[in-house]
């Protein structure tokens, strides 16, 4: 498990670095409505005090049987302040984002391949295959 959030940590780094992050639960619920064959991979993202949050976990419920309906692999993860410190504030305003969800999607480049995507790939199908359809993965410190 530990491989994968390290792996989850590169993809995040790797994608915002191509420009292919999306963050925010209303961002993101447009862009796969828009364009669900650009998204690669999913991380919902809640702390402790969300869990109580009934409209986050009604969103999440959707997102999470639109990224099945649609084979776009997906996880969760349980420290949003680990996420904050990967991803970084607004690009352009520098306020803190909304990062119970972010997507990874296809970047414009050809043949680009991101081993740490195929690396969480392989760790979401073998989750699936013990029944566990959004496994939780935990950040690296």
């Amino acid at each position: 498990m530990q491989s994968a959030g390290t792996a989850l940590h590169e993809l995040l780094v790797s994608a915002q670095r191509r420009g292919c992050l999306t963050a925010g639960v209303y961002e993101s619920a447009k862009l796969m409505n828009v364009d669900p064959d650009n998204v690669a991979f999913c991380v919902l993202a809640a702390d402790q005090e969300d869990e109580g949050d009934i409209a986050l976990q009604i969103h999440f419920t959707l997102i999470q049987a639109f990224c099945c309906e649609n084979d776009i692999d997906i996880v969760r993860v349980n420290d949003v302040a680990k996420l904050a410190a990967i991803v970084g504030p607004s690009e352009d305003s520098g306020e803190p984002r909304d990062l119970h969800c972010i997507l990874i999607t296809n970047p414009n480049e050809e043949g680009w391949k991101d081993p740490a995507l195929e690396k969480l790939n392989l760790f979401c199908e073998e989750s699936r295959n013990l029944n566990d359809w959004v496994p939780t993965i935990t950040l690296p410190e």
